[in-house]
């Protein structure tokens, strides 16, 4: 079992992502671990082989528990998706800048047509 004091691995190997998203890459990790171990010692309690040590349950779901709300928060801040969406809005920005009023209509009728074959 896994030291459920320090259930965050190391960070996720790509070193070329925002501090944020590797976070976010540690916590589901670390989530995905303890689930594993809680589902494990259920299954040994199952076949009878030992009881769930409550201590042990009890700490186990206090983790889980921290880990997704801090996984929580971060979404919260917008790792990624908003990072995302903020790209996009500054793409569009200097896209109508550049263009004028007669070719930015036909850009975005042009994707809006594509968003709905799409299915977006």
């Amino acid at each position: 079992m896994i030291d459920l004091n320090d259930v965050a691995p190391a960070a996720a190997n790509n070193t070329g992502l925002p501090e944020d998203q590797r976070r976010l890459i540690e916590l589901d990790d670390a989530i995905a671990k303890i689930r594993t171990q809680i589902a494990t010692a259920d299954l040994a309690r199952q076949r009878g082989q030992k009881p769930i040590d409550p201590d042990w349950f009890h700490r186990a779901r206090t983790a889980l528990r921290h880990l997704c709300r801090e996984r929580a928060e971060l979404l919260a801040q917008g790792t990624g998706r908003r990072r995302r969406e903020k790209l996009k809005d500054a793409l569009i920005g200097i896209l109508r800048e550049r263009h004028d009023p007669e070719t930015w209509e036909s850009i975005l009728a042009e994707a809006q047509a594509r968003s709905e074959r799409e299915g977006l």
